[in-house]
């Protein structure tokens, strides 16, 4: 694989993760092995953006529909995320490696939410990687509780409220969970599906994507390393004539 400049690394990359339970299921395994699976691919692609010089890494782990998933799959999955979260933090705070959680938080549990506390303390002034973890989230959800709190301050604040008129893209962004945090300029999907299924929906209007056949649990170094490859050969105009 040919080496890439620095001026083709993308500074955020993130991940649509699908693929765990076909993965187990070719396995005779029950789906939640996939996703045990999935999280060594998740340490791969960490360590891969810190050696390529990505500054923020997003991963879409369990989204507002998923919770319509059979109870069992999602109280493996959220008892998963808390001994992953445990496991890993050292390691990533040694690395430098921020670490954060966003979306509807008030849908998990103290325990969870307890540990994603503990963790985003543990790692708040780190500065080599930002690893965000997309947790109860929803590209729709994402939108409307920003429009709620933008109701809510100009309620609050009335005299901000001529500011609407003028307000522009960067004037909302504020409001989104993502506030402060850049926009994707590469979004991945593994597993063949060539949708993006509710995510980063304001976020992602001007990314790069990168569809692969390859089942999460098999998405290791080699094939970040692809997909940053092909992301430095786009020729990325943002809707200008280059």
């Amino acid at each position: 694989m040919a080496d890439l400049k620095n001026d083709k690394i993308p500074v955020h990359v993130s991940m649509i993760m699908d693929g765990n339970g076909r993965w187990a299921k070719e396995r005779g395994k029950e789906r939640v092995y996939g996703h045990f699976e999935g999280v060594e691919s998740v340490r791969a692609c960490v360590e891969t953006a810190v050696e390529e010089g990505v500054r923020y890494l997003s991963v879409f782990a369990f989204s507002e529909e998923n919770w319509n998933r059979p109870q069992d799959e999602v109280v493996a999955l959220m008892g998963l995320m808390v001994k992953a979260m445990a496991a890993e933090m050292e390691k990533l705070n040694r690395n430098g490696v921020r670490f954060m959680v966003l979306g509807n938080r008030e849908r998990l549990g103290d325990d969870l939410n307890r540990t994603i506390d503990e963790c985003m303390d543990m790692t708040k002034d780190n500065e080599t990687l930002t690893l965000i973890v997309f947790l109860s989230y929803s590209g729709k959800w994402d939108i409307l509780q920003a429009a709620r709190r933008y109701a809510a301050d100009m309620i609050a604040h009335p005299e901000k409220r001529e500011e609407l008129e003028t307000m522009g893209v960067e004037g909302f962004d504020k409001y989104l969970v993502t506030a402060g945090i850049p926009d994707p300029d590469l979004i991945i999907r593994t597993s063949g599906e060539h949708r993006i299924s509710n995510y980063l929906l304001w976020q992602g209007a001007y990314s790069e994507y990168f569809f692969t056949d390859v089942l999460w649990p098999d998405f290791r170094k080699q094939e970040f390393r692809q997909a940053l490859e092909t992301y430095s050969k786009r020729d990325r105009r943002f809707g200008k004539v280059k």
